[in-house]
């Protein structure tokens, strides 16, 4: 955990993983079995102050600060890294509810989502637009109050569970770009939606789905912001859900590391516990500090959020880093364990499976290396132009 911290957040943190310990640890593997959570665990969340609690309290939230957030992620993810997403997904959508929304709009969905009352999907990836985010074709056609949308999204998270779904739909033309999207607020109870899961390898508590919209109106006052400033509501949101992210994923990979120190105390071979072998604990030495390492630059990311500085390519790293650091150190965990890690028994397993769809999901490594090289190859081009400029012209007049 990151050192500097308030009073007020040891508190929230010390009290969100007592939570996570005895309600939410014992049902993890229960969970991946039934592919669905528990909508009273998640009102029991909501209760305890745990779901987005930086959202403004004039609109129904706690109006605390990102670190907090973070840090009720990382503790519920140590016990189960797919209800921890509930979290996430609020802090991201209820984001862009609060600034974005009409007031009466806001309150209504902000106070059910920090209450665990509601769960609101991001629906952002079509079939043929995932890397590609601003390739959207699902369509919200202007037809006087209302729009009417059609098309598909696809790898849903959360949506055949969801109450709503902040959606992001073209109302400009193909031309556009992302100065053609627009985004809104869309109960998935409105006529016209259907949602299909998918079978995936991880993360089935929460489930992925292709969400249709066939002709569905939808009142313009569920828009969110002006016509077309859609896409950059979501991409401001991703600056921070990225750090979540890396948070969540890092909690998983400390439980089972937790969990492997304990075992290799007891495990012996050779006459001897397998802690006393160097070739043993070595690589959870390793694993420990990475992990340490990724966790302090998601803080710092977070703290940069809170302080109004900019941190799109700390959230880039932290998005890249944290989950490749997560699934090597539970790989590492799970061969340190034997045969027994190959077991469905153990939970090694599954958080390998959870983890590694967040190494896909919500912005791919490359994607997140692009970001983190951008500010830099800006930085440097004038510098490389102007120091090769002089060769250029040396070339010419030969």
């Amino acid at each position: 955990m990151d050192p500097v911290l308030t009073d007020e957040q040891r508190s929230i943190a010390d009290a969100a993983r007592r939570f996570a310990a005895e309600r939410i640890a014992p049902g993890y593997q229960d969970r991946d079995r039934t592919g669905v959570l528990d909508r009273a665990l998640v009102r029991e969340m909501g209760a305890l102050g745990l779901i987005a609690p930086e959202l403004p309290d004039a609109l129904g939230g706690h109006g605390l600060d990102s670190t907090t957030s973070g840090l009720i992620t990382e503790a519920v993810a140590y016990a189960d890294i797919n209800v921890a997403y509930c979290q996430i997904l609020a802090s991201l959508d209820g984001k862009i509810i609060a600034e974005h929304a009409r007031p009466d709009l806001a309150r209504e969905w902000i106070e059910r989502l920090v209450a665990g009352e509601a769960i609101i999907a991001l629906g952002l990836t079509e079939p043929r637009g995932g890397s590609d985010a601003a390739n959207l074709s699902l369509s919200a056609r202007r037809m006087g109050d209302s729009y009417i949308l059609r098309g598909e999204k696809s790898s849903i998270s959360m949506a055949d569970q969801a109450d709503a779904i902040v959606l992001f739909a073209r109302t400009g033309s193909a031309e556009d770009r992302a100065r053609g999207v627009s985004a809104f607020l869309v109960p998935m109870s409105t006529p016209g939606i259907t949602a299909k899961r998918y079978n995936d390898l991880g993360s089935r508590a929460i489930g992925r789905s292709s969400v249709f919209f066939d002709d569905v109106e939808v009142p313009a006052a569920w828009r969110l912001a002006e016509e077309g400033a859609g896409f950059v509501q979501v991409m401001q949101g991703f600056d921070y859900s990225r750090a979540l992210i890396g948070l969540q994923v890092l909690g998983s990979a400390q439980a089972s590391l937790d969990e492997t120190w304990a075992y290799i105390k007891e495990r012996e071979a050779f006459g001897a516990p397998l802690a006393v072998n160097q070739g043993v604990t070595h690589p959870l030495a390793e694993a420990e500090t990475l992990v340490a390492a990724a966790r302090s630059l998601c803080y710092l990311t977070l703290r940069l959020k809170d302080a109004g500085d900019r941190h799109t390519a700390e959230a880039a790293m932290c998005k890249w880093l944290a989950p490749k650091t997560a699934v090597d150190v539970i790989h590492q965990c799970l061969i340190t364990h034997g045969h027994y890690g190959w077991s469905l028994d153990l939970p090694h397993q599954q958080r390998l499976r959870d983890c590694m769809g967040l190494e896909i999901g919500d912005g791919t490594a490359q994607i997140m290396k692009t970001i983190i090289a951008r500010p830099r190859e800006d930085r440097h081009a004038p510098a490389l132009i102007s120091a090769l400029r002089p060769l250029t012209r040396a070339a010419v007049a030969r």
